[in-house]
């Protein structure tokens, strides 16, 4: 049997439709497949590369909590009392671990923190984390919730600028010579409490919290955000630190009135990645 012209023609363009989309099909499931992970793995070796030896890393790690109570009421006769928790923080940064002198790759041309997340155990307050000047760090201060997303730092860079600088907003020097200082509010824990007629006392700490009958796990919480970099030769630097805060503890935990601790941190997770 023979096959005419036309139905040839129509079988041979069958054909190559066939044989494009088969053609579309390999480039997309295993060229296309194989191309994205050598592009990968030829991305991740320079990334790490640029990360063997890091430039900047978090050195230390200070974290102070307490509690205070603001009588709101206009006789101060402690029966409109709102409790809030707070927690300093303040996070060191190593520049001269890989660097030994002070030159444009290590030091600092800006500084901000974003992607900020906290994750409380229970509803209990209103929690939010703002920056905090380092001469208050240790005291309560009532500090007001930040506009917008991220915390920006105005970078010191000489002995006049620090002269003249007005360290109640963001401020950090360029060598890393001072702690980046934030606090930790969690803001009316518990509204209008009134102390018994027996006590006609508060506690102005975290003593407050037992007195006012607050359990402690459910105030514990998790907080992380993005500590962001960019040095003098505009190489940014990232590093995604997070926190988890227990405010109990077998000895009383902050019932005894504060928490302070202090710690030297070690571990890749402590150094910004060079993106």
């Amino acid at each position: 049997m023979k096959l005419s012209v036309h139905k040839v023609k129509i079988i041979i363009v069958i054909l190559l439709i066939v044989l494009c989309i088969l053609s579309v099909l390999y480039y997309n499931f295993v060229l296309y497949s194989q191309f994205k992970i050598e592009e990968f793995a030829n991305d991740y070796i320079s990334i790490s590369e640029k990360n063997e030896n890091p430039i900047f890393k978090i050195h230390k790690i200070m974290l102070y909590s307490s509690a205070n109570a603001i009588d709101s009421t206009d006789t101060q006769a402690l029966k409109g009392i709102n409790i809030s928790q707070y927690t300093d923080i303040a996070i060191y940064i190593d520049n001269t671990s890989y660097i030994y002198d002070i030159t444009n790759e290590n030091t600092i041309k800006e500084l901000y923190i974003d992607n900020i997340k906290i994750t409380p155990n229970s509803d209990l307050g209103h929690p939010y984390l703002n920056y905090k000047n380092a001469l208050d760090f240790a005291k309560f201060k009532d500090i007001e919730e930040i506009q917008g997303d991220r915390i920006d730092f105005n970078i010191v860079n000489t002995n006049e600028e620090n002269e003249n600088n007005n360290y109640t907003t963001p401020t950090f020097y360029t060598d890393c010579s001072n702690p980046i200082t934030l606090t930790y509010m969690n803001k009316d824990i518990v509204k209008n409490y009134s102390v018994s007629d027996t006590a006609n006392t508060v506690s102005y700490n975290g003593k407050v919290l037992q007195e006012a009958n607050v359990n402690l796990n459910d105030i514990n919480y998790t907080i992380s955000f993005n500590i962001n970099i960019v040095n003098n030769l505009n190489e940014k630097f990232i590093n995604n630190l997070k926190l988890d805060v227990h405010l109990d503890d077998e000895d009383g935990g902050i019932y005894k009135g504060y928490i302070y601790d202090n710690t030297t941190t070690s571990g890749q997770q402590y150094d910004f990645f060079k993106g």
